[in-house]
């Protein structure tokens, strides 16, 4: 594909809290986003108790809408999906609200049910967000929460549930109090509707949790402001409660870390997430990389194919930066034969090779910036590029490899993906391939054999050939030195 003229694609999502416009092209087998845009409509706040949604809400919406129509000019009829969600399926005069929204942008809109709109969230996730095995999928919407097993592309279990962040405001948090009693109602309230499903999804059981709402990712900026790793635990959202408790009033709510415009619905979406991890039993979960409008954005796509995401996130890195992909294979293969040969349980977590892989491919993304301060370059592009499949803790982490890879040696602190002990092991791992593949021919590769006895590592090569290889050899014994002077004892041996 041309890159300067790839076509765009557009995906606007009418939901009942804010409407959201993206706009997104393809580059390199990858989606690059052009364009975020956001109002907070608040449409759900606008429906009475007989389901009518007021004519200021429906005016909210027409004037947000104003400003998408002028983004879509430019974009043909074919590449552009508008779905509207839970206050639009519930508004008994949704008709007269759609017949004017329709005008205005001059493309139709799809009033989606909640099994789509579940659906099209599990695509969204499934495209964005790596790890393998079966996940658990949340979303807390306005006025929806859907929550979804699948594996891989495929639902095995799609709910959307009639409560959300907006509904939940207005129903349990009315007068706007925060209260242990407040917060109490909001939190049964939320698990008398999760009843019916909780069974079904017990039995059917998940390997990870990751959820795709603001509310998740409002949390995620609370815990790294205050301090914490990214993973959500129900300790966490405790702890939050408690924080939000003590200020009394919604109006006054000033969390560390908390966003001024999620403030308002923030105590109603921790509630509806303290009931799903309570009954549904949730050790963690972390935030998704997408949601309903990636995944309308990824349904355009045909050319798009289900593969690993983040293997497709590597080579499209690997493309765009038009890095030495066989080189960097020879580095990931060594770097990993190294990791087992110091067998399991040396760096425990299970993503640990696929991290180490991942940081192998992109170590010599900073070249393409400039050889001097390579290591800086690669760092600042790892931490600010898009890299779907990988979470923002873990590309914290691969930043850090990718700084560190060659040259001086610097202890990874700091980080959240792995234990500190892991991260340091991966990047020792790292550096000492980036040495055994610096003649970047396969066929010059060393035979060798770590051993490693905690942090005392062992390399040996095949006899004599240190002796025939002096500029591999100086490298080694500076490499030797200098993990040594981290009090990380390495030996080289032939």
């Amino acid at each position: 594909m041309d890159n300067a003229r790839s076509p765009l694609f557009a995906a606007i999502d009418l939901g009942s809290n804010s409407f959201h416009m993206l706009v997104v092209r393809e580059v390199q087998g990858s989606v690059q986003t052009l364009a975020k845009i956001k109002r907070k409509v608040r449409l759900a706040s606008g429906l009475d108790d007989n389901l009518m949604l007021s004519h200021d809400a429906m005016q909210r919406g027409w004037d947000c809408l104003s400003l998408f129509a002028e983004r879509l000019q430019d974009i043909p009829s074919s590449n552009i999906r508008i779905v509207a969600t839970a206050a639009l399926r519930s508004a008994k005069n949704a008709d007269v609200f759609i017949a004017n929204a329709n005008q205005i942008l001059g493309h139709p809109i799809t009033v989606i049910t909640g099994e789509q709109e579940a659906c099209t969230i599990y695509q969204g996730v499934a495209h964005t967000s790596g790890g393998k095995g079966k996940r658990l999928v949340v979303d807390i919407g306005g006025a929806s929460t859907e929550i979804i097993i699948g594996k891989g592309f495929d639902a095995a279990a799609l709910t959307s549930l009639d409560m959300g962040c907006v509904t939940w405001l207005e129903k349990h948090f009315k007068d706007r109090s925060l209260t242990d009693a407040s917060f109490q109602r909001a939190v049964n309230g939320a698990k008398a509707v999760l009843a019916p499903m909780i069974k079904q999804y017990r039995e059917l059981g998940w390997e990870m949790c990751v959820g795709a709402s603001g509310t998740v990712q409002a949390l995620q900026e609370i815990m790294v402001t205050q301090g914490m790793d990214e993973t959500i635990t129900l300790a966490k959202l405790h702890r939050l409660r408690k924080q939000a408790i003590g200020f009394g009033q919604v109006e006054e709510l000033d969390i560390d870390g908390l966003t001024l415009e999620r403030a308002l619905v923030f105590p109603s979406g921790l509630s509806i997430l303290i009931a799903i991890f309570e009954e549904l039993g949730i050790e963690s979960m972390t935030l998704a990389g997408g949601a309903l409008r990636e995944g309308l954005v990824y349904g355009m796509m045909d050319t798009m194919q289900q593969q690993d995401i983040r293997q497709r996130t590597i080579l499209s890195i690997q493309s765009r930066f038009q890095l030495d992909t066989t080189h960097a294979d020879n580095v990931a293969q060594t770097a990993l034969s190294l990791l087992a040969q110091c067998g399991d349980g040396w760096v425990k977590e299970p993503v640990a090779p696929t991290l180490l892989a991942a940081a192998a491919a992109f170590h010599e993304i900073g070249i393409t910036l400039g050889f001097k301060r390579d290591g800086e370059h690669a760092a600042y592009l790892l931490n600010h590029l898009d890299l779907p499949g990988f979470t923002l803790a873990q590309k914290q982490l691969l930043a850090e490899m990718v700084r560190h890879y060659r040259e001086q040696l610097v202890p990874i602190s700091g980080q959240n993906a792995l234990s500190s002990t892991s991260a340091n092991r991966l990047l020792r791992l790292l550096r000492l391939s980036v040495i055994l593949c610096h003649r970047r021919e396969k066929e010059a590769i060393p035979t060798f054999q770590l051993d490693a006895k905690d942090d005392v590592l062992t390399l040996n090569l095949e006899k004599g050939w240190l002796e025939g290889n002096a500029l591999m050899t100086n490298e080694l014994t500076l490499e030797e030195q200098r993990q040594s002077d981290n009090y990380w004892p390495l030996t080289i041996q032939a």
